[in-house]
């Protein structure tokens, strides 16, 4: 019998609300043995809400969850889940312990009782050698911390073989890594499918790698699927984007985000000079300058570009603006915003309201730390000009979906007198929609005159929204300056050994 046909997992008419706000309306998904399986939805689908609950995080309202063993039987709900591991872009490893020692880590269970190094050690090697031998023979005893991102994601499902997992859950895995290592991953999940029989769940928001790896997908859609365990090739990206509900570049330009603007804050002579050793950029107002490559040379201009950099690296002048900012808050208060690409870790203020995410950025400017009614005024505003859809603003950000939580990163500087607003990967793990939305907001801002700074591992978006672009390599180096007619995704693949 293939691997194909026999069930892994079946969902049927799963429901789930948190108070009055349905987010699971009766979802329906499978998954089989030996396929690589998109799970497609927009921001807010319910993909995140399905996949706890799968995994034991949340509690359903109402459905069945059927977990299967490689013989077709039937396991209860607890023994099924032992056998699902969900790896995530951003890693669940300890850095101070060895690749073997993160492996095995979850299998001691006790405190008490022998620890059998011998074994232990021989049993995450062996996981290993199913991805990689070379890996297994050279890796086991390195510290996770000094490993690559890719090779951290390969001790992850090295983890997960380890224990028995038979569905492998990937969130955006991609995200970070160079072309080259985003091929090596999917090698592996070639292989782990058709040689293991695992089934994996691939999760992203770009098509481009949804046609290189997933052979079946399913659509969620406001907390229904809209199409259960379809070919992918059976559809068009025209298809799938129709099915998710999202909103096309066209009705994006002419949508209700327009009257959102940055204040102009510029004056007729106020050139932004990036310079180091290798190069220089001079970028008039207005300007949007991507920035490409691996995390290396991209985090180093930016820290130097918000007052974060620990070495002079790079030289920023310009019009008013001291030789170096000190501080993220001093270059705040000169008119150079910042949005991380860390949404969950760095960005999102988890534990304090909407309110409080939204007017962080005007509280450090105006150096006003309590709300007022000019605070609630225009929370409100851009509330609704984001279309941000919320309950009330005083509600906290883990109610919104991580697409709209992106949006009240960009709220925070929207109506500012930003001078340059640098931006890292701020459509990572959001739909198609919400990403024309970001779009056009900052194509806006630049028109008031913002200098933007953004920098992006989608070479293609990069292509759509950018008037020049500086690329780095891998090692974080400069590899050049492209205008925009000289642009196209091959180019700077070449350059930064990125993705195309």
């Amino acid at each position: 019998m293939s691997h194909q046909s026999q069930p892994v997992l079946s969902v049927r008419g799963l429901t789930k609300s948190y108070g009055a706000t349905s987010v699971l309306k009766g979802v329906d998904f499978s998954v089989a043995r030996g396929e690589v399986h998109a799970l497609l939805g927009g921001n807010g689908a319910g993909k995140s809400t399905m996949i706890r609950i799968i995994t034991g995080l949340a509690a359903k309202d109402a459905g069945d969850i059927a977990f299967h063993d490689a013989a077709g039987n039937l396991l209860s709900e607890a023994d099924g889940r032992s056998k699902v591991a969900v790896v995530h872009q951003e890693l669940a490893l300890l850095p101070h312990l060895t690749v073997a020692e993160n492996i095995v880590l979850p299998q001691l269970t006790s405190g008490f009782g022998l620890f059998d190094r011998k074994r232990s050690w021989r049993l995450a090697h062996d996981a290993l050698c199913l991805i990689d031998p070379e890996f297994a023979d050279t890796s086991l005893h390195r510290l996770v911390g000094d490993l690559s991102l890719h090779q951290g994601q390969m001790v992850e499902i090295a983890r997960a073989l380890s224990f028995g997992a038979e569905l492998l859950l990937l969130d955006e895995p991609t995200g970070n890594l160079t072309s080259a290592e985003t091929q090596r991953l999917f090698d592996v999940l070639r292989r782990l499918t058709t040689e293991n029989g695992l089934a994996v769940v691939f999760v992203s928001h770009r098509m481009k790698e949804i046609r290189q790896i997933a052979n079946v997908c399913t659509i969620i859609r406001d907390g229904r699927t809209v199409v259960d365990c379809v070919a992918t090739e059976s559809l068009s990206d025209t298809a799938i984007v129709e099915k998710m509900g999202q909103i096309t570049a066209r009705q994006t330009e002419n949508g209700s985000v327009s009257h959102v603007t940055a204040k102009n804050a510029n004056t007729a002579d106020d050139t932004l000079v990036i310079r180091d050793a290798d190069m220089e950029v001079r970028l008039a107002p207005g300007t949007v300058l991507g920035v490409a490559g691996a995390p290396a040379g991209p985090l180093a201009l930016i820290s130097a570009l918000v007052g974060a950099a620990k070495a002079r690296r790079w030289m920023v002048a310009r019009s008013g603006w001291p030789e170096a900012f000190t501080s993220p808050r001093q270059a705040a208060r000169n008119g150079a915003g910042f949005i991380t690409g860390d949404r969950a870790h760095k960005g999102i203020l988890a534990n304090l309201p909407i309110i409080d995410n939204v007017m962080a950025s005007r509280r450090i400017v105006r150096g006003v730390w309590f709300t007022n009614s000019r605070e609630r005024t225009e929370c409100l505003d851009l509330v609704q000009s984001l279309k941000i859809k919320a309950a009330s603003i005083w509600d906290l950000p883990d109610t919104l979906s991580g697409g709209t939580q992106q949006k009240l990163l960009l709220a925070r500087w929207l109506g500012l007198p930003s001078r340059l607003l640098v931006l890292e990967e701020p459509t990572r793990g959001v739909d198609i929609g919400t990403k024309k939305e970001i779009y056009q907001l900052i194509r806006r801002m630049a028109a008031s005159g913002t200098i933007i700074v953004w920098w992006s591992t989608e070479n293609a978006e990069l292509l759509e929204v950018c008037d020049r672009v500086v690329a780095f390599d891998t090692e974080g180096r400069c590899a050049g300056v492209v205008d925009k007619q000289d642009l196209s995704e091959d180019a700077l693949a070449n350059m930064t050994g990125m993705a195309a």
